[in-house]
């Protein structure tokens, strides 16, 4: 039986030449190879689907032989070469490399990647998900490796000064995941692969609020850490890619904008987004919501206030 399944396997794999030993070019030419290799990803035919899945091979730096990517029973040919294409893919096989990367040290080994799952949004890879089989080379076990890839995103925390008293803007949202209302700070993913958060941030200001944010005076909190952490924080690292850079708005305003951003509906309805506003005192916050944005960013804002290393508040907001 183990013969028989290494030879069904064995016919998955693209042909693989050996080539003569040359020095390791840097990532991420690597994906340009894993480009090339793509033309040649095996449509598997009726008879033979169970047995030869679509599937190729890549060379990755660090990885002991060139790795395996294998598409899920089902999963449309179109939807594979989207997945190898796609932003989310190219920048965990560039993680794997960074400083502090799964195959920098070389005691693990990256063999296979199963892809499993393709969420389009237009035109890109919104969400993609696959497992990755990482192998610790002296127990010889795997590392828990399923991965549910969703890139960069931004959150805003907006404090509006208001007669001594100062507020904080948060979205009352359905988040269908948990199958709850929940009540969080303005957020959003980044949309393309330039990594303008800032820019990001205030657009996803106003497309969930309405308030027009300059960008001069938004404040990157999570720039406030140690550059070894990356700039950003890391909600669910143990299942998700997601990395989210935490914004701070501060303002003056009368209390009519107060009074008139309570409860008002907002959002891209075209896009599904049913969202109310709330206001509440900065100062009851931190017991006002779960959203973790939202407690990371009080931490941050917190720490940040007493280290001095905010600039002084703008004298008023226009909203």
């Amino acid at each position: 039986m183990a013969t028989v399944a290494a030879t069904s396997r064995a016919r998955c794999l693209l042909p693989f030449r050996r080539r003569a030993p040359r020095p390791p070019l840097p990532f991420p030419s690597p994906i340009a190879r894993a480009a090339t290799h793509r033309r040649g990803v095996r449509m598997a035919s009726s008879e033979a689907s169970a047995s030869a899945p679509l599937s190729t091979t890549i060379e990755v730096p660090g990885a002991a032989a060139p790795v395996v990517v294998v598409a899920a029973p089902g999963l449309p040919e179109a939807d594979f070469r989207n997945a190898l294409d796609s932003s989310l893919f190219k920048q965990w096989l560039s993680n794997l490399q960074s400083e502090k990367g799964v195959l920098t040290y070389g005691r693990l080994n990256l063999t296979r990647v199963l892809i499993q799952g393709v969420d389009m949004f237009g035109k890109r890879v919104g969400f993609l998900k696959f497992k990755a089989d990482i192998i610790d080379e002296e127990t010889k076990t795997k590392v828990p490796g399923i991965v549910f890839a969703r890139g960069p995103a931004v959150a805003v925390l907006i404090l509006l000064e208001s007669n001594g008293q100062t507020y904080a803007v948060l979205t009352e949202q359905v988040r269908v995941p948990i199958g709850k209302f929940v009540l969080e700070l303005p957020a959003g993913m980044l949309d393309d692969e330039k990594g303008d958060f800032v820019g990001t941030a205030v657009r996803e200001v106003e497309e969930e609020t309405g308030i027009k944010l300059n960008l001069e005076d938004m404040v990157d909190l999570t720039a406030l850490l140690n550059p070894a952490t990356g700039g950003r924080i890391l909600p669910s690292p143990g299942g998700c890619d997601e990395e989210i850079g935490l914004f701070l708005y501060r303002g003056r305003v009368d209390e009519e904008t107060i009074r008139s951003l309570q409860g008002k509906e907002t959002g891209l309805r075209d896009h599904g987004e049913l969202i109310k506003l709330r206001v509440v005192p900065y100062s009851q916050l931190w017991r006002s919501t779960a959203d973790a944005k939202a407690l990371c960013a009080i931490a941050l804002y917190e720490m940040a206030k007493r280290e001095g290393l905010l600039p002084s508040c703008p004298p008023s907001a226009n909203l």
